[in-house]
């Protein structure tokens, strides 16, 4: 049962084609809210209660736009659009940002390979002007944001991995599934919670 107080959103979700996605998934069914899951094709999704899935995608601030319509909260998974691409992770944010603009929505959670705001050393000026660019974006903006270091993730995991993670798995799929799963529900406690606006954080776990 839902706690009367907790609210209950019609969370937007891009890149849910991945581990941390189907987690993420998996957690706010499981807690009563919504969630729109943007894809680039429907044919490989089916919608189930609580779960819609639309086409869309973060290619420019219109289509951005579209992709957030009806929703009153966006978390984006950057590396599933742009794995390893801070520059693309750049655009992606830039695009989202100037989309939700014309919208209602002014909650977003950003996950993204942001480690260089933690060790600017191990990257190059190029990654480095990327990812404060993408932070000038998010503080000029009348957003509520957060910034979520993208975890590592193994790929492959659905969501019924994540339905069954005390159940039998295969070796070697428990401590990561485990690890997602933890981290999915940090990310929703956030959401819930409405904590940690206009930080960046890491989850360690």
């Amino acid at each position: 049962m839902k706690n009367a107080e907790t609210p209950v959103f019609k969370l937007v979700l891009f890149g849910p084609e991945s581990s941390l996605g189907n987690a993420l998934m998996v957690e706010l069914l499981s807690r009563q809210h919504e969630v729109i899951a943007v894809v680039d094709d429907l044919n490989r999704h089916s919608p189930r209660p609580g779960l819609h899935f639309k086409i869309g995608g973060l290619g420019d601030a219109h289509q951005a736009e579209q992709g957030a319509a009806g929703g009153s909260a966006v978390i984006a998974l950057l590396p599933a659009l742009a794995p390893g691409d801070l520059q693309g992770q750049a655009r992606l944010s830039e695009a989202l940002v100037a989309g939700l603009a014309h919208t209602t929505i002014r909650r977003l959670l950003l996950v993204g390979d942001f480690d260089v705001l933690d060790e600017p050393s191990k990257y190059s000026e190029m990654e480095r002007d990327c990812v404060a660019q993408v932070v000038d974006g998010l503080q000029r903006s009348a957003l509520y944001w957060t910034l979520i270091n993208a975890p590592q993730e193994l790929a492959g995991l659905g969501m019924e991995h994540f339905r069954n993670t005390e159940g039998t798995l295969e070796p070697g799929l428990a401590e990561p599934l485990r690890r997602l799963a933890r981290i999915a529900a940090g990310i929703v406690d956030m959401l819930e919670l409405d904590l940690h606006r206009g930080e960046h954080l890491n989850f360690v776990v």
